[in-house]
């Protein structure tokens, strides 16, 4: 098992290598890049200072500027330089400085990384505490009116995107002509910090409910079939008519015998949630204007952050990659048939 773990360790390097090289590069011949976009500011800038009667020598300025700008940001240099110098500031821990923010694109990640793991975690566990039992029940009920409505809802949830529901939640519960149960959107309230122990949990399950359900209810379905699929193949096994033929008690069973042969399956999705703590959903955070880390991906790529884009690359590349060897070792944990060489 060392062996195995210190090969996919290694394999990760050419991985993260061939991703970091084909992304950086389609970044530096995107147009408008981060020179480009404050050379528009400046114009603005002169425009609005010659609407005013200001004088101002227009092409010569902003020519001059221009220049200045790109060895700002390093863009007079050949673009294999630019990377060979990205990468040795990535070696050193130096993932660059956000255009946007002016601050270290590692001190831009981690004031949102809260917000994506606070979301991320409890959404799992929601998940799993639900789409579990669900899944047990409809398998040990397949074919009853139960099983057939549970799936009629679940696969109904699987069809509505989070972001409309997301959107129609916020319409029905956020004020306005209906019910203000809710707040619009954000993590916290304004006055959050003056509320007491208790109001500030108050305030956070208010903020947190409607994006959790749009984050959380289309993923029901996956879980709870995946979960059924897997109990009822358990229960064809012929040692589970054996309990059942010595008379052990319903609960005994499922949960030594059942429970804990059908959740192999479950563990090989574990791991990936490392990398869904860092994609998060653009669109469910733009509704609910949560600042998290799929809003700062959108907004960095829409604002030609580079730096802050291909921080975000790495880190998520990085995270998937163990993920998936998490979910190799749960594997293997679950089942001792298995063994990684």
């Amino acid at each position: 098992m060392r062996t195995y773990i210190i090969k996919r360790i290694l394999l990760m390097i050419p991985t993260l290598i061939g991703l970091t090289v084909i992304t950086f590069f389609l970044l530096q011949f995107v147009p408008g890049g981060p020179a480009e976009v404050e050379l528009m500011k400046l114009q603005s800038g002169q425009l609005q200072g010659s609407e005013s009667g200001s004088t101002v020598s227009g092409s010569k300025m902003t020519e001059s500027a221009f220049q200045k700008i790109k060895e700002f940001y390093g863009f007079d240099k050949p673009v294999h330089i630019r990377y060979l110098i990205w990468v040795k500031g990535i070696g050193t821990g130096n993932f660059g400085t956000s255009t946007q923010f002016a601050e270290p694109v590692l001190s831009v990640v981690a004031s949102r990384l809260p917000v994506s793991i606070y979301f991320g975690v409890i959404g799992l566990i929601i998940t799993y505490i639900v789409c579990i039992p669900l899944g047990i029940m409809k398998a040990m009920k397949s074919g009853s009116k139960f099983d057939l409505f549970s799936s009629f809802f679940i696969f109904l949830c699987y069809s509505i995107p989070g972001w409309a529901l997301g959107a129609l939640m916020l319409v029905l519960f956020g004020g306005g002509s209906h019910w203000n149960i809710f707040p619009l959107g954000g993590f916290t309230s304004s006055n959050f910090d003056s509320l007491s122990f208790v109001d500030k949990v108050f305030d956070l399950v208010k903020h947190t409910f409607l994006p959790v359900l749009a984050y959380v209810i289309s993923g029901f379905a996956t879980l709870t079939i995946l979960t059924k699929n897997s109990v009822i193949d358990v229960l064809s096994k012929d040692y589970i008519r054996t309990a059942y033929a010595k008379g052990l008690k319903n609960r005994k069973i499922i949960i030594r015998h059942i429970l804990r042969n059908a959740l192999i399956p479950l563990a090989t999705g574990f791991g990936h949630f490392l990398s869904v703590l860092l994609t998060g959903s653009i669109l469910i955070e733009k509704i609910f204007n949560i600042q998290g880390i799929g809003l700062l991906a959108f907004n960095s790529v829409l604002n030609r952050d580079f730096p802050v884009s291909m921080g975000l690359l790495v880190l998520s590349s990085l995270l998937l990659l163990l993920g998936n060897l998490i979910t190799d070792l749960l594997y293997a944990l679950a089942d001792p048939r298995i063994r990684f060489e």
